[in-house]
């Protein structure tokens, strides 16, 4: 492409997930609800972990920090996606969208991250029960949730220096709801394949390395459950199920999306949509309904309000 094309980017113009203005407005009300609620719950989990003794263990440890990290997820492309409902031209700067890729590999990384440390977890429990609280005491568990931050900040930032200084042609148009890398590199002056590589091998060395580690500590915990007891067995299963369902909702998107990338528009924007909103808000869901202490815990909560309610 011509050189003398090349621009430095002030703003982008976001196209939105559809064009049709009676489509927009029923999404904006459908994704603002699904966005209070996956905040709202989200902050009950977390506000339940925090105070309830009984929820005072590893396994909800690393549970709280999953729901904040849910919280964030939806939080770095959402609000920005249901204003942009309401608004036409639909425009960002060119800082707002540099921090959109920054954050959200940032965040959806710790995620994954996270979800590795919590499969670990249940592998401790599970297959070194006597060990547990020794293994997991609160020394390692606060430096699992380090190692995931620092870890996922050098992935976004590598991520980050290698498209803001990239240069730009032609409309800034990106054909999505929110600013991700594989979007601003179709507006690359130059030929971009070599990135195109760089960034599927980078992402990839993240997704694909904590996808192996959860098969692998959720094959040994499957291992180890058959020849547990049939009680044993089946709450470590009951666990294990969600955890198992949660990993699959999360990362098969973030796999058709950054490592094996299927180039199919609308098909990439439902990804997007399910990872950073349907995702954060299924997982409070799957782990309250399928726990016992959590749903215990969320029946106190209810008792304590409704008996505040009737001493008033």
């Amino acid at each position: 492409m011509d050189e003398g094309n090349q621009t430095m980017a002030s703003e982008f113009v976001l196209l939105g997930l559809t064009h049709s203005q009676n489509l927009q407005l029923l999404l904006f009300v459908m994704f603002l609800i699904l966005y209070v609620l996956t905040v709202s719950g989200n902050s009950i989990v977390m506000f339940l972990i925090t105070t309830d003794r009984n929820l005072h263990s590893p396994m909800y440890f690393f549970l709280a920090n999953l729901s904040f990290v849910d919280m964030w997820l939806s939080s770095v492309t959402t609000p920005k996606m249901i204003t942009d409902f309401l608004r036409e031209p639909k425009i960002i700067s060119f800082e707002g969208c540099m921090c959109q890729v920054f954050f959200d590999h940032c965040v959806g990384a710790v995620e994954m991250m996270m979800l590795v440390v919590m499969a670990y977890d249940r592998y401790v429990a599970i297959c070194k029960p006597l060990h547990y609280f020794t293994i997991m005491n609160l020394k390692r568990c606060t430096g699992l949730v380090l190692a995931s931050w620092t870890i996922s900040f050098v992935h976004a930032m590598s991520q980050l220096l290698a498209v803001v200084k990239l240069p730009l042609c032609g409309h800034m148009e990106i054909d999505s709801f929110f600013c991700d890398i594989p979007l601003i590199i179709k507006l690359s002056c130059t030929d971009s394949h070599d990135l195109d590589i760089y960034m599927n091998a980078n992402c990839g060395a993240v997704v694909v390395t904590c996808f192996i580690l959860l098969l692998i500590s959720y094959t040994y915990i499957l291992i180890t459950v058959r020849q547990s007891s049939k009680a044993g067995a089946s709450k470590a299963l009951s666990t294990c199920s969600a955890h198992i369902t949660v990993v699959m909702i999360f990362f098969v998107p973030c796999i058709f999306i950054y490592v094996w990338p299927l180039n199919i528009i609308w098909l990439d924007k439902f990804l997007a949509v399910f990872y950073t909103l349907i995702a954060p808000l299924l997982n409070p869901v799957i782990y309250t309904l399928r726990n016992k202490e959590m749903k215990n815990a969320i029946k106190k909560l209810k008792g304590y309000f409704t008996n505040h309610k009737g001493s008033t």
